[in-house]
């Protein structure tokens, strides 16, 4: 089994920034690529970033220049650096990693964690 656990939400006033963290453990022999998804209220949930094992990062078009994606392979940790924050960025925001366990490929969440900008 794998986990992960996602940290650094809060509230955070309009204009202010967040960096979320997605630490991944279990049984990993590999991990593929990772991403963050965030879901609002009343609404789907949407890609935000994705990042490669091999560090090759893609963004929401209406997300670049704001957000940013980094990974620590080391630690099998994710990031997303969050700038110039506005209300509408209010979501649960989701960790996903592809992971490679025993001979498969498997995709996993987090339990997500609350995002609240205040204008």
């Amino acid at each position: 089994q794998v986990q992960l656990v996602e940290s650094g939400g809060g509230l955070v006033q309009a204009g202010g920034s967040l960096r979320l963290s997605c630490a991944a453990s279990g049984s990993i022999i590999r991990l593929n690529s990772m991403g963050w998804y965030r879901q609002g209220p009343e609404k789907q949930r949407e890609s935000i970033a994705h990042i490669t094992s091999g560090g090759r990062a893609n963004y929401a078009d209406s997300l670049k220049g704001r957000f940013t994606i980094s990974r620590d392979s080391a630690e099998n940790t994710v990031y997303l650096q969050m700038n110039s924050l506005k209300p509408e960025d209010t979501a649960v925001y989701y960790c996903n990693a592809n992971v490679r366990t025993g001979s498969r490929d498997y995709d996993y969440w987090g339990q997500g964690t609350q995002v609240t900008v205040s204008s």
